[in-house]
């Protein structure tokens, strides 16, 4: 077996050592290198865990078989081997069970979404012989399947029938339904579904985003064809028109019948996003509107036989309101539920507490998560399931409850005392003593306002080979602007972006090379992104305390940003080049020494896919920092005889 032994001290990622046993069993030393990060025993193994019933998971293996597993008998039952996804036939990388177990969907281009049955049966619409699939999957009940072609949905009810056309409005680029366009797919749904089946499978609910006025960008494909091709996306930026959003449910009993629940009165004639959206029961969801300025938030509870929304909770901010994404906890009767808000925290400020909000007593019945433990909640006292469980080993958790939240699977995620257990693989921490050695120094930026940089999450990266094989000591800080840390530290940046946590950055910065055991010479900056930003204003106006830097993908012009108008957060865009365009003609313009990478990754799409391609950008990331901590050699000259 593999142990790998990670120093995590504050804020600095210290050393990592690889022990392994050769075949006397003794350990042995070693260093992490790039090409282990892309080897199988490098990294960890996610079952993807589902629940499909109250006591029934279905997961996957390390070897790759799909398994179900009852824990009320402990028996586990094979329902897919390995050999599918590897097949010359499929070599499929997504699949999905149908809830009656008797068929797997299989994705088997990732780039064209095409979809097949496992018997094996191609998914098509019934207009088109060769389509492309945008999306494809298996409803709550037997075969219920409901996939996405053209932007429109079709249903089916069992592998059998014949399809049905749901939605006839879809247009390619500008129209979507039951999927998202680029900006809810990036920034407020996080991910490209916007459907959503109710419990008995009798209704679906789905978003109709329509981009018909939203200003587009052209993205150039280069390769694997004559001519170079262009793709256009619906891309808002600041002050441009936002996609127009509703939502519908439809019923899939035959009638098509379908009905729009309309927003409150207060956003009917003003741009606003759904941010969530929930069923509580077979005929009644919740929904989560928010104003464009994201400073005004209304929730919902919705029926859909009457079409009627009733407003529960409304919360307001004079900045901005984060985490508008998650689900509240509903009783059975709808009359009390659970959500996050910013409540006073003595003199510490504003954080988020887990609220009830009820007209009645509440029995302790309902399983909640926080703050990476299971509680049962009760009115007057909270009793920790899971405080206990496996405390040695883990105690960061992500959580999927059963479907009567009566069963919970604990995904273990890291620890300050032992990171993830998986399989035959441990790993742990360990302290290190210092020598008299003297170590570079590389502060990391990757994370936006909002987010959180320094965890107790697993990970092993590029970082990490720094610090494993080139003695660099590598630092995050969570400074103002992050988030968990409570609402007053979170609000610092609101309207002044790269100012006070361009100050903690330094601040963090100037201390640590004070540190007898770093080399305050050779210090590096990275960021992306907003990290970019980040590194770009630390470089630009902070010089004398970097040697070198990497900005990949940087924010220059917020004007160019596509967001979703909060005026304070940002993440990956699209038109990276053109921020780093701007980015380049200023530093040219300045005089300012730089290095652009060359390589280039064509048709790649938002983020780099290929692992390929990752290797090879990590490659020169990592050639580019060994090369700015070297030794400068001091060159003394001789002198000669004659000289003398």
């Amino acid at each position: 077996s593999l142990l790998v032994i990670i120093l995590v001290l504050s804020l600095i990622g210290l050393s990592i050592v690889l022990l392994s046993k050769d075949d006397g069993g003794k350990l042995f030393g070693s260093q992490l290198t790039l090409d282990d990060l892309f080897q199988r025993n490098f990294q960890i193994h996610d079952p993807d865990a589902k629940w499909i019933s109250d006591e029934e998971v279905i997961f996957r293996s390390w070897d790759g078989d799909v398994l179900k597993a009852d824990i009320h008998n402990n028996e586990t039952q094979l329902l897919l081997k390995n050999t599918t996804f590897v097949s010359a036939t499929f070599k499929a990388s997504k699949f999905a069970v149908s809830p009656d177990l008797n068929f797997v969907l299989l994705g088997y281009d990732v780039k064209c979404n095409v979809y097949y049955f496992l018997e094996v049966r191609e998914l098509n619409p019934p207009e088109v012989s060769d389509s492309v699939l945008q999306f494809a999957s298996w409803g709550v009940q037997g075969q219920q399947l409901v996939y996405i072609f053209e932007n429109n949905i079709y249903y089916k009810t069992d592998v059998q029938s014949s399809s049905w056309r749901l939605t006839s409005s879809g247009q390619e680029g500008l129209v979507f339904n039951g999927i998202t366009d680029w900006l809810y797919e990036e920034e407020v749904l996080h991910t490209q579904t916007a459907h959503w089946w109710s419990p008995d499978g009798s209704r679906l609910a789905y978003l109709n985003i329509n981009d018909t006025l939203v200003p587009s960008m052209l993205l150039p494909r280069f390769t694997g064809a004559l001519y170079p091709r262009g793709k256009e996306y619906s891309y808002p930026k600041m002050g441009q028109i936002n996609p127009s959003v509703r939502l519908y449910v439809v019923t899939v009993d035959g009638s098509s019948i379908t009905t729009e629940l309309r927003p409150p009165d207060s956003f009917e004639k003003s741009e606003y996003y759904i941010t969530m959206v929930k069923w509580v029961t077979k005929e009644r969801l919740s929904v989560r509107w928010v104003n464009r300025a994201q400073n005004m938030s209304i929730l919902s509870l919705c029926d859909v036989t009457t079409s009627e929304c009733t407003k529960k909770h409304v919360m307001t901010s004079e900045k901005w309101l984060d985490r508008q994404s998650e689900e509240p906890a509903f009783s059975k009767d709808c009359s009390t539920f659970f959500i996050t808000m910013p409540l006073k925290h003595g003199g510490h400020g504003t954080f988020n507490h887990i609220t009830m909000i009820s007209n009645q007593f509440l029995p302790p019945t309902l399983l909640l998560f926080s703050s990476h433990r299971v509680f049962t909640v009760d009115p007057f006292q909270k009793e920790c399931l899971t405080c206990s469980l496996f405390k040695s080993k883990c105690a960061y958790y992500d959580t999927i409850f059963s479907p009567n939240y009566q069963n919970v699977i604990l995904n273990c995620r890291g620890n300050t005392a032992a990171s993830p257990r998986q399989q035959n693989h441990c790993y742990s921490v360990m302290g290190l003593a210092w020598h008299n050695n003297s170590y570079f120094f590389l502060s990391v930026s990757d994370s936006a306002p909002s987010g959180q940089a320094v965890s107790d999450r697993f990970s092993l990266n590029w970082e990490s080979v720094l610090v494993s094989s080139d003695s660099v000591i590598v630092a995050r800080l969570d400074g103002r602007g992050s988030g968990f840390q409570g609402q007053r530290i979170l609000h610092e940046v609101h309207q002044r972006l790269g100012t006070v946590d361009v100050q903690d950055q330094i601040a963090a910065l100037e201390y640590l090379v004070r540190l007898p055991y770093i080399d305050g010479n050779r210090v590096g900056v990275y960021g992306k992104a907003y990290g970019g930003f980040l590194s770009s204003v630390l470089l630009l106006s902070h010089s004398p305390l970097f040697k070198c830097g990497i900005a990949v993908a940087p924010i220059t012009n917020w004007r160019l940003y596509g967001k979703t108008e909060r005026e304070y957060t940002v993440k990956n865009t699209t038109v990276h080049f053109q921020h780093s365009a701007e980015l380049v003609k200023l530093l040219s313009a300045s005089n300012v020494n730089y290095t652009l990478q060359v390589s280039i990754f064509p048709d790649e799409g938002h983020n780099i896919a290929s692992t390929k391609s990752q290797h090879y950008m990590l490659n020169a990331v990592l050639t580019f920092f060994r090369r700015c901590f070297e030794e400068e050699l001091v060159v003394v000259p001789q002198t000669s005889k004659e000289d003398e």
